[in-house]
């Protein structure tokens, strides 16, 4: 097969560009494009994509830079998903096929698939997809009913590490965690006791998310000095908060800020936290990301008996029940707060009621 030639500079690129950022920038492109080639389809297979692929790829996104090179005023990289989100904006209102939109927007998950693998970046799930149809839709969100079956599933999900599979000096520690959890004496706990115990990191993970409509890389942000149980609030700072500048205080249930009390004591016994104000990490010590919290949620989905099948379910269908309840139930401005989003046009998209509802309006109507 014929080996397709991708220009690392594209003549219209050249236009933005000195002679030293021409250098810096062909550098910067070849990296992405050997990736693309070698890993860019499965990384942990090495197995990348054709080179039709990769060119197109590569087109896209070199057309998405200029656009931002052009709104900003200058040569920039990398670029950051606020960019990819304004240029989603900009096709959603332009007279561009709905396949382009859609090719696009793919092209850029390539991107900062790249930046996440090589460069231990943030992942970035977009807020809307394009539809066929040419127009702009939220993810799948779950419903009042489905919130609760999540809520009570992840109550049964994750458990503390098995009593065998500590040293002595581990189940010391954990033994005075098992009998706070079972209000039992310290000296009367024994090896069957651990079986009764289950963590709290999935839990308040999950409940926080229920309430706080966590964006996925705010959960891989999150840290304890967020948590401010005596208010029953979380505080996220403006450097730490996405795709805004405010501060903002957030809203927890009772239940929820309760479980984060039991969390953050647990949080205390397990190494991989000693030195680190991360709120929560994965077993290997890493970030959540919007990949690994798509398979907790499927699986916890599978738990509580919430059919997936044929829907767009992601950690952004949690967040958008928050929106869509909030909206409902208190209006705009309490989702859009509650959302921290910075123009109340972002969350009208929330103002949604759910099909099932509107059956029952329409019943009523005659």
């Amino acid at each position: 097969m014929v080996e397709i030639e991708i220009p690392l500079v594209p003549e219209k690129s050249k236009e933005f560009l000195n002679e030293k950022q021409v250098v810096d920038y062909r550098n910067y492109r070849r990296e992405f494009i050997e990736w693309l080639k070698v890993f860019g389809k499965e990384p942990e297979e090495v197995e990348g994509y054709a080179e039709d692929t990769v060119k197109r790829t590569a087109y896209r996104v070199g057309k998405w830079e200029r656009f931002i090179w052009k709104q900003e005023g200058g040569y920039s990289v990398p670029l950051d998903h606020s960019h990819a989100d304004a240029y989603l904006k900009h096709l959603a209102t332009s007279d561009h096929s709905s396949a382009h939109q859609t090719n696009t927007q793919a092209s850029l998950k390539r991107y900062f698939k790249w930046r996440a693998h090589e460069h231990a970046e943030d992942e970035w799930e977009p807020e809307f997809t394009f539809s066929k149809k040419n127009s702009t839709n939220p993810p799948d969100f779950l419903t009042k009913s489905e919130r609760k079956k999540l809520r009570e599933a992840a109550l049964n999900y994750g458990t503390i590490p098995t009593y065998d599979s500590l040293t002595p000096e581990e189940r010391t520690r954990w033994k005075r965690h098992v009998a706070q959890v079972i209000r039992k004496p310290v000296e009367d706990v024994k090896p069957d006791d651990w079986k009764r115990v289950n963590g709290w990191k999935y839990t308040s993970m999950v409940w926080v998310s229920l309430d706080a409509g966590l964006r996925p890389v705010e959960v891989g942000r999150a840290t304890v000095d967020w948590v401010d149980l005596d208010n029953e609030l979380l505080r996220i700072p403006k450097q730490d908060s996405s795709k805004n500048r405010n501060n903002w205080q957030v809203g927890l249930t009772s239940r929820t800020a309760d479980a984060l009390q039991h969390w953050l004591d647990e949080r205390k016994n397990y190494e991989r936290y000693h030195d680190t104000d991360a709120l929560w990490l994965t077993r290997e010590g890493n970030p959540y990301g919007s990949n690994s919290l798509r398979r907790i949620l499927h699986r916890l989905c599978e738990k509580a008996g919430i059919d997936i099948e044929n829907r767009s379910m992601s950690w952004y269908s949690i967040r958008h029940s928050v929106g869509t309840g909030m909206a409902k139930e208190r209006g705009l401005a309490a989702a859009q707060a509650q959302l921290r989003h910075e123009s109340v046009q972002t969350t009208m998209k929330y103002d949604q009621v759910p099909v099932d509802e509107r059956r029952d309006a329409l019943d009523r109507m005659g």
